[in-house]
This record gives C-alpha cells, sequence and structure tokens, in this order.
C-alpha cells in the first residue's frame, strides 16, 4: 500500500515564459517601430487620405448628378409644357357650308346667321334656325362643319357638330363663323354670332 505524501506543499510556480512582461515600471522606454512598421503606418494613412478623397470626389460628383437630373427634369418639364401650350392652343380652320333641313346645300349662307333670321322674323331652336316663308311656315336651316357640295345637292361629310372654339370656322364666301383661339369665342366678321346655325 501507498501511503498518501500530503505535506500541504504547493506545486512549483511555473517559470515565465521568455520574451513575456508581468509588469512595467514608469521608466521603461517604447521601443521605437521597425522600418517594416514605419511603412505600413505609412501606407495606412496615405490609403486613408485616398480613400477621403475618393469619397468627396463621390459626393461631389453625386451632386453635379443631382442637379444635372433636376436641371433636366426642369428642362422636359417646360419643353412638354409648351409643347402641350401649342398643340392646345393651336387653331384649326374648318370650313362651314349652310344647308337646309334635309342637308341640302342653300345659296344664301345668310340663312344659317342667327343675325340675318332674327332680323327677318325668324328664332333659333335645337340646333336648328328657322326662317319663315311667305305664305306662312318656316324653313329651318343648319351649317355642315368641314363637308362638301354644291348648290342644290346634299352636302357629304362633315358633321352638324359646331367645332369647339379653338376652330376658325369660314364659309365658302369667306364669311367669318366663328373665330378660334385659346379658348376665345369670337363674333362673325359680318356681325352674326360667334357659333350660329349649328349650336
Amino acid at each position: 500500500m501507498t501511503q498518501d505524501n500530503n505535506t500541504g506543499d504547493q506545486p512549483p510556480p511555473e517559470s515565465p515564459k521568455r520574451g513575456s512582461m508581468r509588469f512595467q515600471d514608469s521608466n521603461t522606454q517604447p521601443r521605437q517601430p521597425s522600418l517594416a512598421e514605419q511603412r505600413a503606418r505609412q501606407q495606412a494613412l496615405a490609403q486613408e487620405e485616398r480613400n477621403e478623397e475618393l469619397a468627396r470626389q463621390a459626393d461631389a460628383k453625386a451632386a453635379t448628378r443631382r442637379k444635372i437630373l433636376i436641371g433636366s427634369g426642369v428642362t422636359v418639364g417646360l419643353v412638354g409644357l409648351v409643347a402641350t401650350f401649342y398643340t392646345v392652343a393651336k387653331t384649326e380652320n374648318v370650313t362651314a357650308v349652310c344647308t337646309d333641313k334635309d342637308g341640302v346645300v342653300v345659296q344664301n349662307d345668310d340663312y344659317c346667321d342667327d343675325n340675318y333670321v332674327t332680323s327677318h322674323g325668324g328664332y333659333h331652336s335645337g340646333g336648328f334656325l328657322f326662317l319663315p316663308i311667305p305664305g306662312g311656315g318656316y324653313n329651318s336651316y343648319r351649317y355642315n362643319y368641314g363637308g362638301t357640295g354644291v348648290v342644290g345637292q346634299r352636302v357629304s361629310g362633315g358633321t352638324f357638330d359646331a367645332p369647339s372654339s379653338r376652330t376658325n370656322v369660314t364659309t365658302k364666301s369667306g364669311k367669318s363663323v366663328q373665330r378660334g383661339g385659346f379658348g376665345i369665342s369670337g363674333k362673325s366678321g359680318s356681325g352674326g354670332s360667334g357659333k350660329s346655325g349649328g349650336s
């Protein structure tokens, strides 16, 4: 039987490893960095400066790009607005022919003029102008816009609905029925109303 030899001794302390230090007093001078450490520090500082310069350049490019995009957007918006204005403001020219209730072209354009008809005892109703005839009764007339035809024949094409107020409407004889413009409905050149006959 073996006997325990436990006398309370502590295990021997380990000897310090070579090159390590357990403490440093205030008199210890720091060692000078090696040449490789100095180069590494210089390279790190130079790289940091390059990164900062690249970041500044990127910010400047982004700011310039934003200004260009904003300027381009404003320019495109203005061009679009001007183009839309000219498209909307552009007036069209339409020729009107005076027809009877059956759509037959009549000789006298005055039969489709509000002022002429009312000054001769007629009236305007439902898009037609009613002109009294000798012996009693009325004949009805209205303009056809854009159609073609000769006196005594039925008009071909066009419409009996008055065009927009941006449209210049004249008769074949050159009388202005409606003067176009940007939202303006004019009066006729001979004193008639701006939208006679077809409205």
